[in-house]
């Protein structure tokens, strides 16, 4: 059974004259090509939905909009969609009906985005490029002091990222020059041992 809503009929009549007989038409097209499409209003604009979104209508002050929320995933053999402003919607902006797909090609988009909410078929999110690790800046002064004993050297370079950085941090962070080389003598006896900065408290 079509589902019309009155706030749907109030967004149509408050529309510029140009957007109502578009507005309309799309209206009359959502419900025959399936009376499953619930009528409704988001975010101040008619939206048809079945399981979720399947397309949403919109009038501005010179032209209309039909947008498909998972158009990228629609079969398009007619190249009705297209890519690019967002505020056009997916068949670009729509000033007369003639500005829109043949009622078929129309029909048939909206069942094929219909079926695709039926077997929660999801638009695939961009995969998120990997941060790029900063290769750790050892000093140099700190690997010739390691430099004097092999077996320091050879450890700290096996040695994870995480490990190496606690040391050189420690190093590095020394107030004084007296600190530093402090620091770099118990470093290296640790290290000749193979263990971790913070050894004491694992």
């Amino acid at each position: 059974m079509e589902q019309y809503d009155k706030k749907v009929d109030d967004y149509i009549t408050k529309s510029a004259d140009f957007a109502k007989p578009i507005l309309e038409y799309i209206r009359e097209v959502a419900h025959q090509a399936s009376p499953l499409l619930n009528e409704t209003i988001k975010w101040g604009f008619p939206f048809y939905d079945y399981k979720g979104p399947v397309c949403n209508m919109s009038a501005f002050k010179k032209y209309c909009a039909l947008g498909f929320w998972k158009a990228r995933l629609l079969n398009d053999p007619h190249h009705a969609l297209k890519f690019g402003d967002e505020k056009a919607g997916s068949l670009g902006e729509i000033f007369t009906i003639d500005d829109l797909p043949p009622r078929d090609v129309l029909i048939d988009l909206i069942r094929q985005a219909i079926a695709l909410n039926e077997n929660d078929i999801k638009v695939p999110q961009p995969k998120k490029a990997p941060a790029e690790k900063t290769e750790l800046q050892v000093p140099d002064y700190f690997t010739e002091f390691l430099s004097k004993d092999p077996k320091a050297l050879f450890n700290f370079e096996k040695f994870s990222n995480s490990h190496r950085k606690e040391y050189v941090e420690w190093i590095v962070d020394a107030k004084s020059d007296a600190t530093r080389e402090k620091r770099m003598e118990q470093a290296l006896e640790w290290i000749s041992e193979g263990k971790s900065r913070h050894w004491k408290y694992k």
